[in-house]
């Protein structure tokens, strides 16, 4: 198969669309148009990583961090983003990476994390916003099951956990058309006045091209009459971090040293206890300080996440545990979750997972 269609399966696992706009994902090096020979699954691209590729006869790199993350004006070697880029050009290598559309999925890097805590109850810490759009538009009786469906198999209508969610409702439709119509019902110059139904839907907003292609193909008018909104709800199903409950409430260093095991942690920064019981997790793969405030304001005993700066651990005003586990180790098992995933999609293929520790954070 070639490049191309393997990054279709990414993009089912984690939609770009999904990603900050910040962030810098997609296919980042390399032609998708030629034939894949094997899939290398890793954290970070690195030098070490492309050579892995080579000796594993794999010419697409599917990475969670961008190894191209900021702008780049000269691919001269002289330091490791260009050193890996320039090894994967010579060697017809592309470079693929997920991050944060992986990070924002309801089954993606904090899915994974809390599942590794064995967190129940789990829901999104920050929902994601101005990411919802509502489609209405009206037809005639006998072309609304069929306009409804296409909608529907466009992408409209998905609310949670469920799917073909609309409203319809039955009113009465005027037009007249000048010299250049062609209605469908009635004449030019004639004022018509028939039932037509009212269907709402809503989309994710990256569907919009999709789902008016399905508007324009499947509708009967020659003009078609519909509005777009944008809506202020937020998308309980995507968003960065966690929430979830322990299945038992443990003490805060029973916890902690529970998260070091599970997560091989070389070491875990954390403010003062509260000697209270840890009942209510949140979580925040890599960098989550800005994250604080939402896991106290969402009832947290304890928040876990990286990169936590000395200012930040004041943030947690005695009313939260904020506990800096390490960048790669919140996110450790990502690169396995991609190599399962691609495993399924495509079994008599190779997917290989990466043996090569990217971890740059060493501990005594």
């Amino acid at each position: 198969m070639k490049i191309k269609e393997i990054l279709s399966i990414l993009e089912e696992m984690a939609p770009l669309a999904y990603a900050e706009d910040f962030d810098n994902v997609g296919l980042l090096v390399g032609n998708s148009e030629v034939e894949a020979t094997g899939v290398l699954v890793c954290h970070d691209a690195l030098e070490s990583v492309i050579d892995e590729a080579i000796e594993k006869q794999c010419n697409l790199v599917v990475c969670f961090h961008p190894i191209l993350f900021s702008g780049i004006k000269k691919i001269t070697g002289k330091n490791y983003v260009e050193r890996s880029v320039l090894k994967a050009i010579k060697n017809d290598i592309a470079i693929y990476a997920v991050h944060t559309a992986l990070d924002n999925h309801q089954q993606g890097v904090n899915k994974i994390f809390c599942d590794a805590l064995g967190l129940t109850n789990t829901k999104i810490l920050i929902p994601k916003s101005n990411f919802i759009y509502k489609l209405v538009t009206y037809t005639i009786p006998e072309n609304f099951q069929e306009l409804r469906n296409a909608l529907f198999d466009a992408g409209a209508g998905k609310i949670g956990n469920y799917e073909d969610c609309s409203f319809n409702s039955k009113g009465i439709g005027t037009y007249l058309g000048n010299e250049n119509s062609h209605p469908q019902i009635g004449e030019r110059f004639e004022f018509v006045e028939g039932e037509e139904i009212k269907i709402e839907v809503t989309f994710e907003k990256y569907l919009q091209s999709k789902i008016l292609k399905a508007l324009f193909k499947h509708h009967v008018y020659e003009e078609v009459a519909y509005e777009i909104y944008a809506l202020q709800n937020t998308h309980q199903n995507i968003g960065l971090g966690m929430i979830g409950d322990l299945p038992q409430e443990m003490n805060e260093l029973e916890f902690l040293q529970m998260v070091k095991q599970k997560l091989d942690c070389g070491g875990i920064r954390h403010t003062e206890f509260l000697e209270n019981p840890i009942r209510k997790v949140a979580v925040l793969g890599g960098s989550g300080s800005f994250a604080i405030s939402n896991a106290i304001q969402a009832g947290a005993d304890v928040f876990l996440t990286a990169d936590l700066k000395y200012h930040n651990f004041y943030e947690a005003e005695n009313r939260i545990v904020l506990a800096d586990i390490g960048h790669f180790e919140s996110e450790r098992f990502t690169k396995n979750y991609i190599v399962d995933y691609l495993t399924k999609k495509i079994p008599n293929f190779a997917i290989v997972l990466s043996q090569i520790n990217t971890n740059p954070v060493k501990y005594l």
